[in-house]
């Protein structure tokens, strides 16, 4: 029998029956090979995720969060630990988990706008042709492209296609959905136009999602939940409520006191936690 993960349960305000966490990752190492040695990626991680979440996995380069976020779609099986979806192990990738990377020229240039949401619809066997193309025109509709169903990718900016990869992604309607960066490669002002437009559709649609970043400001402003990771190999350090923020908070003193401290928890220096809202005590475990 598996120990209980902090968060496993949350509890609903319309009933007095707790919710399931509807992804868990329970004591989860990773582990990646090269030419000279295997490498660890992550050390006995523990998270869980609820319904309607926006949870962040924020750390430093290379301590894994990105490949904790594979392994959540099923691309990589733990070395240690389970990952489970809905109380079912994950095993292999599924259309209930979608990924949206930082590389939107994914995209297949000869394909349109709208072939392109419907593309995983139709290969997936998800839906017909008539009603892949309604559901992908709806999902074009909430990102504000439904002007472009027509246009080709070589045709848009790199901020319109990051809304095509994430109206494809809705359109599979998945249990959660998986960001790996995605606005990373975009110029500071679409970036942030991204994470005003993704805050927007998530208050309309209240999809989960798994949100990695490497930056503390992006955690801030787009989770109500952020997971700390220590420097390689990851492990966790802390998880931050963070549901008070928003971009309207950005240049705020609790936003910059709050970031500093986050800094020096991922970093391992002295800070005062009582002021921090945190749902574990800083872990410092040694890397």
């Amino acid at each position: 029998m598996n120990a209980p993960l902090p968060g496993h349960t949350v509890s609903n305000p319309d009933s007095a029956a707790p919710v399931r966490a509807l992804l868990e990752v329970d004591r989860v190492s990773l582990e990646y090979r090269t030419p000279q040695r295997v490498v660890r990626a992550t050390h006995e991680v523990s998270f869980a995720v609820d319904p309607a979440d926006r949870f962040v996995l924020l750390g430093p380069s290379g301590c894994g969060k990105s490949t904790l976020l594979k392994a959540a779609a099923g691309f990589i099986a733990p070395s240690a630990g389970e990952i489970r979806l809905d109380g079912v192990p994950v095993s292999e990738p599924g259309p209930d988990r979608i990924v949206v990377f930082q590389e939107f020229d994914q995209l297949p240039p000869w394909k349109t706008v709208k072939q392109n949401v419907m593309f995983p619809l139709l290969a997936s066997r998800t839906l017909g042709r008539k009603e892949a193309e309604q559901r992908a025109l709806h999902y074009l509709d909430k990102v504000g492209l439904a002007a472009f169903a027509d246009a080709y990718p070589h045709t848009l900016s790199g901020g319109m296609k990051a809304r095509v990869a994430i109206a494809r992604a809705l359109a599979m309607q998945p249990k959660i959905l998986l960001m790996d960066e995605p606005f990373a490669a975009l110029d500071a002002l679409t970036r942030r136009k991204m994470q005003e437009e993704l805050l927007a559709l998530w208050e309309e649609v209240r999809f989960t999602l798994l949100f990695v970043t490497h930056s503390i400001e992006e955690a801030l402003v787009v989770g109500n939940r952020i997971l700390l990771l220590s420097p390689h190999p990851g492990r966790v350090r802390a998880e931050v409520h963070s549901h008070q923020f928003s971009l309207h908070s950005l240049g705020g003193v609790a936003f910059q006191q709050t970031a500093q401290r986050i800094h020096r928890l991922l970093f391992d220096e002295q800070v005062d936690q009582p002021q921090l809202d945190l749902r574990f005590q800083d872990i410092r475990l040694s890397c």
